[in-house]
């Protein structure tokens, strides 16, 4: 029961930091928000476990969305996907060794398998295949369209690695705090 609650308060904390910083950040744009993102989620993940970072993962889209962070309702589910591979293959992949340099080797996995769902979900799904049918029923616009690949591109990559590294660096010391190895 004690480590059920302590999950749950766990989880509580990472999502409630989380939004504040998404709400906080919204205004500085892609690059701020995207690092500060996915610090929380690495936390979440490399503190909390697995469970915590997924929840926190696919959570953080539906806030992203109503603050008006995500660009569309679409890339609700996208982005959700982006963040679980992010966040499991960090978790899995960071208990595979306990040295530091092993930790860093997870982040810069997780950071490319990261933007690569983002962007094969985005520029090859979205705005590929299904484009003809979500322009004519009116769920994409033209503008959109061509917005979406740059969004979802590059500066994914980056925030995902900028994100992870300032968790690397947090972590020690909120392990240590919690007295956790």
């Amino acid at each position: 029961m004690r480590k059920k609650i302590l999950w749950i308060t766990e989880t509580a904390v990472m999502m409630a930091l989380l939004i504040t910083l998404q709400a906080l950040t919204k205004p500085l744009g892609q690059l701020v928000t995207g690092s500060c993102v996915n610090a929380i989620l690495a936390v979440s993940a490399l503190v909390g476990g697995l469970g915590c970072g997924l929840t926190v993962a696919v959570l953080s889209p539906i806030f992203a969305f109503l603050f008006g962070i995500a660009p569309q309702v679409l890339t609700v589910p996208v982005i959700m996907a982006g963040n679980a591979v992010y966040v499991l293959l960090l978790c899995l992949l960071s208990k595979k060794g306990k040295q530091f340099w092993w930790s860093i080797v997870a982040l810069a996995v997780a950071a490319v398998a990261k933007f690569a769902v983002l962007y094969l979900l985005v520029t090859k799904v979205i705005c590929g295949v299904l484009a003809g049918g979500l322009l004519e029923k009116g769920l994409l616009k033209e503008p959109m369209l061509q917005a979406l690949p740059a969004t979802f591109s590059t500066p994914q990559l980056i925030t995902a690695l900028v994100g992870g590294t300032v968790a690397l660096l947090i972590v020690p010391v909120l392990r240590k705090a919690l007295k956790r190895k």
